[in-house]
């Protein structure tokens, strides 16, 4: 008889196109996806990066600003704002603004003023933005085929890398720790600099093709140096974040992106984290007879050393 844990990945597996109801229609576009898809597919300066995800954090501020003020909240020139404008398909900054200004009333239309979940404290508020959060991962992954894809491509790697630096020390350990449940291979790396180089080679010529890189706020550098050694050694690189442009996610070869909780003294994952225990469904789903055996044999080892308290 299968265990709790075997019968909760078999019962799990992700299946693709597969609506949640018969009768359920696909979500409409929500601001920020519409906001996102007019940055989406261009390849952008580090300055008009910053102008992106100004307008991306302040979309109901930007798109009524002057050129002259959004250059100078964002601390750039007006040129690069005019630059940034005709990259993105636009004649000019006045067009992108037209473009954006419906998409930020519609922000606003949909604000509620009176309800019962208006916000009591910060608390709530916080919890409030996580629930944005998951909501906006839920719209990414109505079509699954993505991470069913990266899931193949990771349990295929033995072994497999997972990368993690500084506050993604969490998030990389707890996917390390449960991969290893379904994965023959799984090496962890927490530390940059030449321990990591090292590691990266040694999984390259061992015969691992991927690593699965977590990257939360604040970006480190020695982040995006790993990840570029990793693309030197011949692997490639899957990549957990929660940016949607920049350098991180221009270094790697599939970006799954999910947004942080920022509300509180520290940053809080419940998308990273959901978002990661769906890669690690995907990857059990591409061999279902190695995860079976591999969960049999931790389950049996679990009972000969009472590792766990009864239910």
């Amino acid at each position: 008889m299968p265990s709790g844990q075997q019968a909760r990945a078999q019962a799990a597996a992700i299946t693709p196109g597969r609506p949640s109801s018969p009768t359920e229609e696909p979500a409409p576009a929500v601001p920020m996806d519409r906001v996102m898809a007019l940055f989406g597919g261009h390849r952008l300066s580090p300055a008009q990066r910053r102008i992106a995800q100004y307008m991306i954090d302040h979309l109901t501020e930007a798109a009524f600003l002057s050129i002259t003020d959004l250059a100078e909240r964002v601390g750039v020139s007006q040129p690069s704002v005019t630059r940034f404008a005709t990259s993105l398909g636009y004649s000019g900054f006045p067009a992108l603004r037209e473009a954006l200004q419906p998409i930020a009333l519609s922000a606003v239309a949909g604000t509620p003023d009176t309800r019962e979940e208006i916000r009591r404290n910060e608390l709530q508020a916080a919890i409030d933005a996580e629930i944005e959060n998951l909501e906006h991962l839920r719209r990414l992954v109505a079509d699954p085929s993505q991470i069913l894809d990266i899931g193949s491509e990771l349990a295929a790697s033995v072994p497999l890398t997972v990368l993690g630096l500084r506050i993604s020390v969490s998030l990389a350990e707890y996917f390390a720790y449960a991969a290893r449940r379904i994965h023959p291979d799984v090496r962890l790396v927490t530390r940059g600099g030449s321990v990591a180089y090292d590691a990266l080679l040694q999984s390259r010529e061992a015969g691992g093709t991927w690593v699965l890189a977590f990257a939360m706020p604040r970006h480190a550098h020695e982040t995006l140096s790993t990840m570029r050694a990793a693309r030197r050694a011949g692997l490639r690189i899957a990549l957990i974040t929660d940016l949607t442009l920049g350098p991180l996610v221009e270094e790697a070869d599939v970006a799954l992106t999910a947004g942080t909780g920022s509300r509180l003294v520290f940053d809080s994952y419940a998308a990273p984290g959901v978002l990661a225990a769906s890669v690690l469904q995907a990857m059990a789903d591409a061999n279902p007879e190695r995860t079976q055996l591999r969960l049999e044999g931790y389950e049996q080892a679990a009972e000969q050393h009472n590792f766990f308290l009864d239910d």
